[in-house]
């Protein structure tokens, strides 16, 4: 079996949702899905998949090791993040065309079942405190047993585009509490932090928020240095989530080795795909860290995360922004599974999901180059989003 067709995907839903998906054509007529986790830099990274087209083409898919090794190692340079964005994509889809030309679901050929179900966080955010409380009712009364939010701006105005750390830190923990008292301590909670605050700004914040507490703290400072942890490991009480900006196994070395970290956000559709994501997983279970996949995407993403969660042990909970199989319907009809804050892979060859490219081309777009939304502190400057 050889790869005949690398096709890029980038497209816009009917809901303005910007996703960037890959399909890897053999000829055995077999083909496979991938999904890019950076899709704001679509244009980029759509230029280093047809690069990488050309090493791919003509290749036994079976030979994921090998190709990811000869793709990321090319170049002389190593690949950064567009590349590894791009090499994530191609190898997601490598797996899915592995698994079903033997007719298994993924993650049997990734050793699972190792549990029958995932348990699930979905997104519940809301521009007022009122409508974040609704949404968080909403979604518990629908089975969900966790909560997701993140660092608000301001506490009238949680999306504004003014942040100051000081305040923000304050509309935080009363908004944690808030939630408490509303839903008691039975809900988990997961809080974003989103690498919007320094060090001494976030040590602050946890220690007002061990009161109520979260299940973990996800990205509580930037993520350029892995080695600050250090700094803030010792000076909060709370569990830490991290690294769903880190490209390849490399940036996860030292806060695996030297456990700083609790969770393990590893994003498959940016860290190099299942291949490399499995090697970051079974390394973090040496340490008793658990993964929390990092999944802000869509179907083939969430496939591809859950398929990993039921091939291991160690993990925490799984990100899944919406319930599978309510949104992208006519776009994606066949999706993974979804019941009760669970969620599941299909007894099916391969991800799980499939793709109508009849409606993927009538929503094709452009391959996208955008930016996110821009925040500054009350003195005008710039600060992360």
């Amino acid at each position: 079996m050889k790869v005949t067709k690398i096709t890029s995907i980038p497209i816009m839903d009917q809901e303005g949702r910007v996703y960037f998906f890959v399909r890897v054509d053999t000829d055995k007529g077999i083909h496979g899905l991938g999904e890019v986790g950076m899709a704001s830099q679509g244009k980029a990274i759509s230029n280093a998949i047809d690069h990488l087209s050309e090493i791919v083409i003509g290749s036994d898919p079976w030979e994921t090791e090998r190709l990811w090794q000869v793709m990321f190692r090319s170049l002389f340079f190593p690949s950064d993040k567009i590349y590894s964005c791009a090499i994530s994509a191609i190898d997601i889809a490598l797996w899915d065309i592995k698994a079903k030309s033997v007719d298994l679901p993924l993650f049997k050929l990734l050793g699972g079942p190792y549990r029958e179900r995932v348990v699930c966080y979905p997104h519940t955010q809301g521009e007022t405190l009122k409508e974040f409380l609704d949404i968080c009712e909403e979604h518990l009364n629908k089975g969900w047993k966790f909560l997701r939010w993140h660092q608000p701006t301001q506490r009238d105005n949680l999306e504004s585009n003014i942040l100051e750390p000081r305040k923000s830190i304050k509309y935080a923990v009363e908004i944690m509490s808030e939630v408490r008292d509303k839903f008691g301590f039975e809900p988990e909670i997961t809080f974003d932090v989103h690498t919007r605050l320094d060090p001494p700004e976030v040590i602050q914040m946890c220690k007002d928020m061990e009161e109520f507490k979260p299940f973990f703290i996800e990205d509580p400072i930037r993520s350029e240095n892995p080695a600050s942890y250090k700094n803030i490991r010792n000076k909060i009480n709370l569990p830490i989530a991290a690294g769903e900006q880190w490209a390849t196994k490399w940036p996860f070395r030292e806060v695996i080795e030297k456990e700083l970290i609790d969770y393990a956000r590893i994003d498959l559709c940016i860290v190099g795909g299942i291949t490399e994501a499995l090697k970051i997983t079974h390394w973090a279970e040496t340490h008793y860290i658990n993964i929390v996949p990092h999944n802000p995407l869509g179907p083939v993403s969430a496939a591809a995360c859950v398929a990993l969660c039921m091939a291991s042990s160690n993990v925490g909970v799984q990100e899944m922004p919406k319930a599978p199989g309510t949104y992208a319907t006519n776009l994606f009809p066949q999706q993974i599974e979804w019941e009760n804050g669970y969620s599941w892979s299909p007894d099916i060859p391969g991800l799980g999901v499939d793709i109508d490219m009849d409606e993927a081309e009538a929503m094709r777009i452009n391959p996208p180059s955008l930016f996110t939304p821009q925040l500054k502190r009350e003195d005008g400057s710039f600060t992360n989003w």
